[in-house]
């Protein structure tokens, strides 16, 4: 994890504990030099934070912030399956969903809290193709919830 671990401890970037599932299924699959990434929350070592729709308990800024957690928990479970965050070749997808009221329509600059980590963390192979869609609801009632395929070594 040397070249990864630089830029994290250069920007103070702590990673959170990797979560269990709480449903039937598992945090990352390995299809050959692709790993998914099931969809991470809000959580931070055990609790859930930014509780809302944004647009309307949680502020545009605030979306942000818990995309930034939802993206640190992507990398957090990679780096658990992987062993080393130097696999990673690059970011190929992020999926972005935002628990928002229905007028909301700002649900790009929300995700971008998310493509911010992934690109100090990564570099240029954190650049990425993505989709950032409003949703009704999500587990817990988050404001966030991110997705990501990631090719690796």
């Amino acid at each position: 994890m040397a070249l990864i671990e630089a830029p994290l401890k250069q920007l103070r970037i702590e990673l959170p504990e990797p979560r269990s599932p709480v449903a039937n299924f598992v945090p990352c699959t390995r299809i050959g030099n692709t790993l998914f990434v099931s969809g991470q929350v809000t959580a931070w070592n055990g609790d859930y934070l930014y509780i809302g729709k944004v647009g309307r308990e949680i502020s545009l800024d605030e979306g942000r912030d818990a995309a930034r957690i939802c993206a640190l928990n992507v990398i957090s479970q990679v780096g658990n399956f992987l062993g080393d965050l130097d696999k990673v070749q690059r970011i190929a997808m992020v999926q972005g969903f935002v628990n928002a009221v229905p007028e909301f329509e700002d649900h790009p600059k929300v995700i971008n809290g998310a493509s911010d980590v992934f690109l100090e963390v990564f570099g240029e192979a954190g650049r990425y193709a993505r989709f950032a869609i409003g949703v009704g609801s999500l587990p817990f009632n988050v404001a966030v919830e991110i997705a990501a395929v990631i090719e690796v070594r």
